[in-house]
């Protein structure tokens, strides 16, 4: 059995500068490291349970396959927020059949964001025992 440590998303950004402002300005996400020089250099940031880590350089966008699902504790709080930082947004806070209530965005190369608020009442938050 492998026992996991930790981990993260690599994600191969097209124009390294680009997706560095969008998510680290724009998404505000914290900093945990970076290392090497240069454009290419590799930025990790803090995505709550696990990390984002941005290194290198692609050729083309990724085919979207790959989304990234970020829980926020307020969607239409982080509505404003992102419209206010210029992120298009793809389509706004939405309750779900689901009971979620779910934002999208796309980072600079398109790759789907969803940004999701759990609310107080949803099963996700039900804790047996307590």
């Amino acid at each position: 059995m492998v026992h996991v440590l930790s981990s993260r998303v690599l994600l191969r950004p097209t124009d390294p500068e680009r997706s560095r402002d969008f998510y680290g300005r724009r998404l505000g996400l914290a900093v945990h490291r970076e290392f090497g020089t240069g454009p290419e250099r590799g930025t990790v940031y803090f995505l709550g349970g696990g990390f984002l880590e941005l290194s290198g350089r692609a050729e083309a966008p990724p085919d979207g396959s790959v989304r990234l699902w970020l829980q926020v504790a307020d969607a239409a709080a982080a509505h404003e927020e992102l419209c206010a930082e210029g992120v298009d947004i793809v389509r706004p806070p939405v309750k779900e059949p689901w009971g979620l209530v779910e934002m999208w965005v796309a980072d600079p190369d398109g790759t789907p964001i969803v940004l999701v608020e759990v609310p107080a009442d949803h099963p996700l938050r039900y804790r047996p025992g307590l």
